[in-house]
């Protein structure tokens, strides 16, 4: 049977959680059903939700205390037949989490989609391998820099920026995501500029880099917005998702006359994420749901900055946009935040060579400037891939050395 199955962590006030599900699997479709005509049932047993999985967790005396009752701790999973909703990501969440966010401490931890349901579904357009082979980039992490401090610059000022990461070997260059359409640096001369200046970097060094320009303003602009982009020559399009919807990204990354890879920035997602309690988890949110609705790369919170998340939620995230699943293509995953060519060992390992690796002060807080911010990055990698430590690496590099001795090894949990 086509169906979704949803996890929920659970702190209850009552102790029954068996009984809890059922209501929950009955509530959320069917409403009642021991009270209806057997005939009834048959014909709307293919509606009926159906209780997966109750699991019962210790119970932890800090959360009793802190909600100021005793609670009953654990995991549910419930599957919802697809005969009940149509198959688009409003429809889904509705169903499975709608009025239930509403019915106290319950968070949604986890979905499941059946093969025949996620194939309702296109997922990105280019994903990892589409994005590589636009860069003819295949056996390292990608290096991404963003524009900082641009608010109320000049569209001078971008280009010099621009020019200077792209000589730095960066491989993609995304606008800073408060970066809106604005009088000194609109939408289209931001971008006409950025892509000429990029295409004579590429002409002088031979190397590719991909522009991400914010793609904003009203939701019923957006398509026309991004078809003028891409009519422009856009190589990426930075959204982001959640101040406009889920729903809105599967628009654009469907739309066949929008055939540039999509970034999905998180903004927004820390209020819906955080909650031990409530929420839905980023496993969810920023892995499984936006790769679903067709984010060709997705930004989270590193586990080594200021703005973190633990590693085990950052791993969880990546792993969901990286799994195989024959019927949908790979996301990047983009850990961000707190970035500098000391972690370049941590990323490695922690996400893989099939990640990128995104700094904005990192690159433009070296000593030397953005570019030689990404040479040290790009050495650093170079130097990992080879098996050497970064030390050894920055002997042979005076970027890697400078950079080092600025930001010094991780201070970090590892």
């Amino acid at each position: 049977m086509s169906e979704i199955i949803a996890t929920y962590l659970l702190h209850d006030k009552k102790e029954d959680l068996e009984k809890k599900a059922e209501s929950i699997a009955l509530g959320l479709t069917v409403g009642s059903w021991t009270d209806l005509p057997l005939l009834e049932q048959e014909q709307l047993s293919i509606h009926k939700g159906r209780v997966v999985d109750v699991s019962y967790l210790q119970e932890d005396d800090r959360v009793s205390r802190f909600l100021g009752e005793k609670r009953t701790k654990g995991l549910i999973k419930i599957a919802y037949p697809s005969a009940n909703f149509s198959t688009d990501i409003p429809a889904i969440l509705t169903t499975i989490f709608g009025k239930l966010s509403l019915d106290g401490e319950i968070k949604l931890i986890d979905v499941e989609l059946s093969d025949s349901l996620t194939s309702e579904f296109s997922g990105p357009q280019f994903g990892i391998s589409g994005i590589r082979e636009q860069l003819g980039v295949y056996d390292r992490p990608l290096l991404m820099s963003i524009f900082k401090g641009v608010i109320g610059k000049e569209q001078d000022d971008l280009n010099h920026q621009m020019r200077l990461q792209a000589l730095g070997g960066v491989d993609i260059v995304k606008d800073d995501e408060i970066l809106f359409d604005n009088e000194k640096t609109p939408f289209e001369s931001r971008l006409k500029s950025g892509l000429q200046i990029l295409k004579e970097t590429f002409e002088e060094t031979g190397h590719r880099t991909l522009y991400a320009v914010n793609l904003t303003g009203r939701t019923f602009e957006l398509r026309d917005k991004a078809k003028r982009a891409v009519e422009l020559g856009a190589t990426s399009l930075l959204f982001n998702v959640f101040a406009y919807g889920l729903d809105t990204l599967q628009a654009l990354a469907e739309d066949p006359e929008i055939p540039v890879p999509i970034m999905a920035h998180p903004a927004f997602s820390g209020a819906i994420t955080p909650s031990p309690f409530y929420g839905v988890s980023n496993k969810v949110l920023l892995g499984k749901l936006l790769r679903l609705a067709g984010a060709d790369y997705v930004l989270f919170p590193s586990p080594y900055g200021s703005v973190a998340l633990e590693k085990n939620e950052t791993t969880a995230i990546a792993e969901a946009l990286t799994v195989d699943e024959k019927r949908l293509r790979k996301s990047f995953p983009v850990p961000s935040a707190g970035i500098h060519p000391g972690l370049t060992p941590l990323l490695i390992n922690d996400f893989g060579i099939d990640s990128i690796i995104n700094a904005g002060g990192g690159i433009h807080g070296h000593p030397d400037g953005a570019e030689f911010g990404g040479k040290a990055f790009r050495d650093a990698i170079n130097g990992v891939l080879k098996g050497q430590s970064l030390e050894n690496a920055a002997e042979e590099s005076e970027p890697l050395r400078k950079a080092l001795e600025l930001w010094g090894p991780p201070q970090v949990k590892t």
